[in-house]
C-alpha cells in the first residue's frame, strides 16, 4: 500500500524485485548517472505514460515529436518532394532545420505537433521517398499530462 508523506506530494511505496533484476537496474541507473533509484523509476514511468499518449487509440490527444532524416540532396526532385509533403501537413510541421553534412548528404529535423496518427503518416511519407537514406520519428510529450 502506498504511503504519502505528510505535507508533500511525494508518495512512498515498496516493491519486491529479484536480486538479479535489481543488480541490472542499478547498473542501468549508474550508466545514466542517476543519483538514485527513485529518479530512474520516475523517468521510466513517465516514458511509459508518454508512449501511452502516442497510442493510436487516443485519437484526439495532441502530441509532439521530431522527424529526423538524412537524404542525398543530389537526388533529382527530392527536395521538392520533401517540401510538398511538408506543405501537405501545415498544422503538424512547426519548423524544420536543415544541415549540410557533406557534398552529397543533408540532415533535416522537423519539429512536429498534432495527432499521433498524422505525425506517423507524415513520417512514413518522408521515409518512402527515393533518396531518403534514413528517417526516424522520435516521440515525446507536450508535458501537459506529466508532473
Amino acid at each position: 500500500m502506498a504511503r504519502q508523506k505528510k505535507g508533500s506530494d511525494l508518495v512512498r511505496f515498496g516493491i519486491s524485485i529479484p536480486s538479479d533484476l535489481i543488480q541490472a537496474f542499478d547498473k542501468y541507473i549508474a550508466e545514466r548517472e542517476y543519483k538514485n533509484r527513485s529518479e530512474a523509476i520516475r523517468d521510466l514511468i513517465r516514458e511509459k505514460l508518454v508512449e501511452k499518449e502516442w497510442d493510436l487509440e487516443v485519437q484526439d490527444q495532441v502530441v509532439i515529436g521530431t522527424i529526423t532524416y538524412v537524404y542525398d540532396h543530389h537526388k533529382r526532385e527530392l527536395v521538392d518532394e520533401i517540401i510538398e509533403i511538408q506543405h501537405d501537413f501545415p498544422e503538424e510541421v512547426i519548423v524544420t532545420q536543415h544541415v549540410h553534412l557533406d557534398h552529397h548528404n543533408c540532415l533535416e529535423v522537423a519539429i512536429v505537433r498534432g495527432q499521433a496518427q498524422n505525425l506517423r503518416r507524415l513520417s512514413y511519407k518522408l521515409q518512402a521517398l527515393k533518396g531518403i537514406k534514413h528517417c526516424k520519428l522520435t516521440m515525446t510529450t507536450t508535458g501537459a499530462s506529466l508532473s
